[in-house]
C-alpha cells in the first residue's frame, strides 16, 4: 500500500478523489465564477458542501427565501479556514483567476439532488455591489 496524492490545475471544478461516503474536488477559477460571468445560484437539497481557500481569493455569495424572495449575502473567504454551506442553501462562488480551493461534499451530491436558479438582472447588480 502507497500514500496516494492529487491534483488538479485545470479550469473548474474537478473531483479528485471520490469514495462511497465523500468526495474531495479542486476548484479553480473559472469564467461562470467571475465577476462578469456569474449568472446563477445552485443548492444541494441533501447534503453539506465544504469549502477551504487556499490561493487567491473568493466571496461566497449565498441567499435564503423569504416571502418568494432572494435574500442575498456575501461573506469574503480567508484561507485556511473552512466553510460550510448547509443543504439547500441558495449560493454560488466569485473567484479570482489565481484561485484554487479544496471543496468536500457527500458523494451522493449529483445535479440529482441539486437545483439551479437563474438571477436577474437586479440580482446581479446587487451581487457586484455586494462583492
Amino acid at each position: 500500500m502507497e500514500i496516494l496524492n492529487y491534483s488538479f490545475d485545470g479550469e473548474g471544478m474537478q473531483r479528485v478523489f471520490e469514495n462511497e461516503k465523500w468526495t474531495v474536488g479542486i476548484k479553480n477559477w473559472k469564467p461562470a465564477n467571475d465577476i462578469t460571468g456569474i449568472n446563477n445560484l445552485e443548492r444541494h437539497n441533501k447534503t453539506d458542501e465544504l469549502f477551504v481557500l487556499i490561493a487567491g481569493s473568493c466571496t461566497l455569495i449565498y441567499a435564503n427565501e423569504k416571502d418568494g424572495e432572494l435574500e442575498l449575502k456575501t461573506v469574503k473567504m480567508e484561507k485556511n479556514k473552512v466553510y460550510n454551506i448547509p443543504s439547500t442553501l441558495w449560493h454560488n462562488t466569485i473567484t479570482s483567476k489565481d484561485t484554487k480551493m479544496i471543496l468536500i461534499e457527500d458523494s451522493n451530491t449529483s445535479m440529482d439532488n441539486t437545483e439551479l436558479v437563474d438571477l436577474n438582472s437586479e440580482q446581479l447588480d446587487k451581487i457586484k455591489t455586494l462583492v
